[in-house]
C-alpha cells in the first residue's frame, strides 16, 4: 500500500478563505460541533449545503442560521416538515434521498466537504467527493472500511485530499506532519491508536452478558451518538479505526497497535524507526480535530477549557483485552482476509448494534453475530466496485437479522 491520502504533500494546493463548505450529516454530533466552529469563525466559511437525515427540526434551525442554498433529507415526509419549519423569505432547494447526498458531495458549489453521516450511508457520498477532487474532512470511518481501496484510487486520480476528523486519526496526522512526508512514510515504525476503554472497561464476562443499552450508551469521556457509543463499548470502534488507519497511512495492520488510555488525553501516537514517539494531547472535545481539518493548515482559537496536565495528574495505559472484547480482533482479521471482508464486518456490526439497541439481542451477541458472518462471507477480489461492496453490505445485514431469531441471547 502507498501512503498518499493524509500525509499532506508539499505541493498540495491551498484553499483560500472563505471556504465553501458542505456538511453531510449536519444534525449529528460531528455536524453540530462543526457548525459551532463555523459560528466562532464566520469569516472563514460559507455554508453551501447541509444534509440532515430525518431530523427536520434541527436542520431547519441550522439552515435558518446559515442560510445555505441547498438542503437534503432522506424522505419526502421529512422534506415537507422541513419546508414548514423554515423561516419566511428563505426558500432553499430541498433535495430528497441518498443520491442527493452524493450529488451535494460532488457539486461544484463547494470545495470542502465534511463527511459526517453515520455508518455505511456515508460511503457513496465520500466516494463522490473523492472522485470530484474535493478537500474532504472525513468523520465517516465506515467509508474507508467499506471501500478504502476505491477511495484511495479516486483520490490518486482526481487529486482529492482527505483530512481525518476522528480524534485518533487527526492526532496521527498532526504527529506525522513535517516528519513522515519527507520520506514517504518510510520513517514510521508503527501507529498507536488510543482507546478510552468505553463504559465497560474492567468489567467481567458476567457483567457484559447482562449489559443493557443504557449502560453501553453511558460513555465516561465523550458525548457521541448511540451507534458509535455502543461501538466504543465493544471496542469495534477501535477495530474500525485500525482499518481506517491502514488506508489513510498505507500501513499493514501489523504496524497499527491499540492502547487503552482511560483519560482520553493522549489521542494517538506515532513511533518512528529511531524509537521516538510523537503524541498528540488535548481535552476530549471534537471541536479540536474538526477545526484542524476545516481550517488546515491554519489553526484557529476555540472557546473551550485548555488542557491542564497538573489537574489531570495521571496518564495511564493498558493493553486491550481482546478475549472479553473480540471485536477488535475481528476487525483486524477482516482487514487481513480480503478487500470485501471489512464491508461484511461493518454491515454485520451495524445490524447487530441496532438489534442490541432495540433489545432483541444481548451485548455479547454482537461479536458472535459478526464472527459468524465473517466465517460465511465469500470474499470478492480487488476489482470489486461500489455496487458489489454495497451488495455485500446488504447481504450481511439480512443474514445477521435472520440469525437474531436463533436464541443467541
Amino acid at each position: 500500500m502507498k501512503t498518499y491520502i493524509s500525509l499532506w504533500p508539499p505541493d498540495a494546493p491551498d484553499a483560500p478563505f472563505p471556504r465553501r463548505l458542505a456538511v453531510l450529516g449536519s444534525t449529528g454530533s460531528i455536524g453540530v460541533n462543526a457548525l459551532k466552529v463555523v459560528e466562532e469563525h464566520p469569516e472563514l466559511f460559507r455554508i453551501a449545503a447541509l444534509t440532515g437525515g430525518r431530523n427536520a427540526r434541527r436542520l431547519a434551525e441550522q439552515a435558518a442560521r446559515h442560510r445555505p442554498p441547498v438542503l437534503a433529507v432522506l424522505d419526502d415526509k421529512t422534506a415537507a416538515q422541513l419546508e414548514m419549519l423554515l423561516p419566511a423569505g428563505y426558500a432553499p432547494e430541498i433535495l430528497v434521498g441518498p443520491q442527493a447526498y452524493a450529488d451535494i458531495a460532488a457539486s461544484t458549489e463547494s470545495g470542502l466537504v465534511l463527511s459526517a453521516i453515520v455508518g455505511a450511508a456515508g460511503f457513496l457520498p465520500t466516494l463522490a467527493a473523492a472522485r470530484a477532487g474535493k478537500r474532504i474532512a472525513l468523520a465517516n470511518k465506515e467509508s474507508l472500511v467499506i471501500g478504502g481501496r476505491l477511495i484511495r484510487r479516486a483520490c490518486r486520480e482526481s487529486g482529492a485530499l482527505i483530512l481525518p476528523v476522528d480524534s485518533e486519526h487527526n492526532a496521527l496526522f498532526q504527529a506525522l506532519c513535517g516528519h513522515a512526508d519527507r520520506n514517504g512514510g518510510g520513517d514510521i515504525a508503527r501507529l498507536i491508536l488510543t482507546a478510552s476503554g468505553g463504559p465497560f472497561r474492567g468489567r467481567d464476562a458476567a457483567f457484559l452478558a447482562a449489559a443493557t443499552p443504557a449502560q453501553a450508551l453511558n460513555h465516561p469521556n465523550w458525548s457521541m451518538g448511540a451507534k458509535i457509543s455502543v461501538d466504543s463499548a465493544t471496542l469495534m470502534n477501535k477495530g474500525l479505526e485500525v482499518i481506517e488507519a491502514c488506508h489513510l497511512y498505507g500501513l499493514p495492520e501489523a504496524q497499527v497497535d491499540v492502547l487503552v488510555h482511560p483519560q482520553s488525553i493522549v489521542h494517538s501516537l506515532v513511533e518512528y524507526v529511531d524509537g521516538s514517539q510523537m503524541a498528540h494531547l488535548g481535552v476530549p472535545d471534537m471541536r479540536i480535530p474538526i477545526a484542524h481539518c476545516l481550517c488546515f493548515p491554519r489553526r484557529v482559537t476555540l472557546d473551550m477549557p485548555r488542557l491542564d496536565l497538573a489537574g489531570v495528574a495521571q496518564l495511564t495505559f493498558e493493553t486491550p483485552d481482546e478475549t472479553l472484547f473480540p471485536c477488535l480482533r475481528l476487525a483486524k482479521a477482516a482487514f487481513a482476509a480480503g478487500p470485501s471482508h471489512p464491508a461484511a464486518l461493518n454491515a454485520a456490526n451495524e445490524a447487530a448494534v441496532d438489534l442490541f439497541l432495540r433489545g432483541r439481542i444481548g451485548f455479547l451477541d454482537i461479536p458472535r453475530l459478526i464472527e459468524a458472518e465473517l466465517e460465511r462471507h465469500e470474499g470478492l477480489d480487488e476489482n470489486a466496485g461500489p455496487e458489489d461492496l454495497l451488495a455485500v453490505d446488504a447481504q450481511a445485514r439480512r443474514r445477521v437479522i435472520d440469525s437474531a431469531g436463533t436464541g443467541l441471547s
